[in-house]
């Protein structure tokens, strides 16, 4: 008869979860399809140049394509 020492169950070792990166979920929106947002580059300083037309194109976001849009997407859902 054995007395004293049994296992101690442990608990299941899971995988810690992912964070989000928040840089990332800031500068990016996802559709309700999944598609991601973003701005274009380009905007910060140096408009006078930049003829009206592509200024006001330039204010509108865009969807990110590839596997950039792949790899961004990935840091938002983690």
């Amino acid at each position: 008869m054995l007395l004293g020492h049994f296992p101690v169950p442990r608990k299941a070792q899971t995988v810690p979860k992912q964070k989000t990166k928040k840089s990332v979920s800031r500068r990016m929106k996802l559709t309700k399809n999944g598609k991601l947002l973003r701005r274009h580059m380009a905007t910060g300083h140096l408009l006078s140049p930049k003829s009206a037309k592509r200024r006001r194109k330039l204010r509108r976001s865009t969807v990110a394509k590839g596997k950039i849009a792949k790899n961004l997407a990935s840091l938002i859902h983690s």
